[in-house]
């Protein structure tokens, strides 16, 4: 089974607040004041509405066959159309299981305004059955199906009150947790031209995802014990080889558990595919 984790950073889509609040002849900074004021005034908050959000990274772990690979999409310039058509053509390509932490609240979402504005063509993730058969029964749009595993939704039972930060049971599970700086430092770090260390902290929380997807899969019963530690030593292995310094950090972050012991629980049930 191919699997891709992702997590997407963002920033206030400038340029639609100013065609939307008729702010043309003013700087991008006034656009921006003139957006926050609003939202602030219609809920309190300056965190705007996912349809005025504008894509600048999508990270992305890919588990396939022997195959383990962490890499990003966008490199920092004005090229958000390239990076969701890319991410598309991946699904088409693979048909992969996605798996996300709050993806059906916020990641996904803001991917489906954004791929309407630019034009973007995903007919693999949009099938639901009228011509392939089994994506009636499991495709990427239903919130209970699981080619698409928002990891976040599942373990809060689909309640809502119910929801954990992603940082949080990451650190409680023994995992980094984040690393660098949060989404609200986004914006800023791109407005000073921080870029890397953008993509560096959305590969590190999509690693975080994918740490607590493996744990899901030994819960649920999809990885035996011995199975689970393999690809946690998979994982161990790559970072250790990589000459990134926040991968190495994250390595050096990631507490040792004895679940990581191949020959903890040897006698459990045999293990299924990722």
């Amino acid at each position: 089974m191919n699997v891709f984790v992702f997590d997407i950073e963002t920033v206030p889509d400038v340029a639609g607040g100013r065609r939307l609040l008729g702010l043309d002849g003013l700087s991008d900074d006034e656009v921006m004041a003139a957006m926050q004021a609003r939202r602030r005034a219609d809920a309190g908050t300056d965190f705007m509405r996912l349809h005025l959000h504008r894509i600048v990274v999508v990270s992305i772990v890919l588990r396939a066959g022997d195959r383990l690979k962490v890499w990003s999409l966008g490199d920092g310039g004005d090229d958000e159309a390239d990076i969701l058509q890319r991410f598309f053509d991946g699904i088409d390509r693979f048909s992969p299981t996605l798996v996300s932490w709050n993806g059906s609240g916020f990641d996904l979402p803001v991917m489906h305004y954004r791929a309407m504005l630019h034009g973007i063509t995903a007919p693999r993730y949009w099938e639901t059955g009228a011509t392939e058969q089994s994506f009636r029964w499991n495709n990427y749009l239903n919130r209970f199906h699981e080619r698409h595993t928002d990891l976040m939704d599942m373990l809060a039972g689909y309640q809502p009150r119910a929801n954990c930060p992603l940082d949080e049971l990451a650190t409680l599970c023994g995992f980094p947790g984040k690393m660098g700086m949060s989404g609200a430092a986004v914006a800023d770090a791109m407005r000073e031209g921080r870029f890397d260390e953008i993509r560096d902290y959305c590969e590190t929380d999509v690693l975080n995802t994918y740490l607590l997807y493996l744990r899901f899969q030994l819960m649920r019963g999809h990885l035996d014990h011995a199975r689970y530690a393999e690809e946690c030593a998979l994982l161990r292995d790559m970072l250790k080889d990589s000459e990134k310094a926040h991968f190495q950090a994250f390595d050096g972050a990631w507490q040792a558990s004895p679940l990581e012991s191949a020959t903890t629980r040897a006698s459990s049930p045999p293990s299924e595919d990722l």
